[in-house]
């Protein structure tokens, strides 16, 4: 873990990492589950990817989606030096269509323990409506960025980097349908930059 935080530090977009003490809650909270299948939409170099498959069992399956193979190929040296590599199945492109297929086909409704979204945050609320349908009741879906930088309690008028302005507005809309959605029970957690677990209950 620490060897993929030190090589994905030297990446322009090294701001896109899940941190380290969210690294290792997502650890503990899918031993503490039982996760065997899971699912992440939004891979970068890997390192909430490894975090998992570092948790699963050895028979355990991660389908990861990214839009960019590349960096995903940055810290696959470190996933296979860790002898987990075999439990990922890599897609890439967007997730959506994939979600749709799995949606699809039946046998896939309730398939899932665990679900990560790291990802565009604009389609965080089209994720959701078809993640619902493949976490199994009492499975988890974790939302990272949450608290978005802090700007979901910022004033209107706070002086935001325009690319957090942007997202503001999608994470907020994503907060609050989450909050009432009456088939998950939530927990928000002020971890790394804010992540909500949801908690499948019909």
């Amino acid at each position: 873990m620490k060897e993929l935080r030190e090589l994905t530090a030297k990446h322009p977009w090294n701001l896109m990492t899940t941190s380290a003490d969210e690294g290792q809650f997502l650890n503990m909270l899918l031993k503490l589950i039982n996760a065997k299948n899971t699912m992440e939409i939004g891979v970068y170099t890997g390192y909430s990817l490894l975090a998992t498959a570092l948790a699963l069992p050895d028979d355990g399956k991660i389908l990861a989606m990214d839009i960019n193979r590349e960096n995903y190929e940055l810290g696959l040296p470190v996933i296979q030096k860790a002898g987990v590599a075999h439990k990922i199945e890599f897609k890439e492109g967007p997730a959506m269509p994939v979600l749709d297929k799995l949606v699809e086909d039946e046998k896939n409704h309730g398939s899932y323990d665990f679900i990560f979204v790291d990802a565009d945050k604009d389609n965080y609320l089209n994720y959701h409506k078809r993640l619902i349908e493949l976490v199994k009741v009492g499975g988890l879906i974790g939302y990272d960025n949450t608290l978005w930088n802090g700007s979901v309690v910022a004033p209107p008028d706070a002086p935001l980097r325009k690319y957090v302005r942007y997202y503001r507005d999608f994470v907020l809309e994503l907060n609050k349908a989450l909050a009432v959605d009456p088939r998950i029970e939530i927990c928000m957690l002020p971890v790394g930059d804010g992540i909500t677990l949801c908690r499948r209950v019909k």
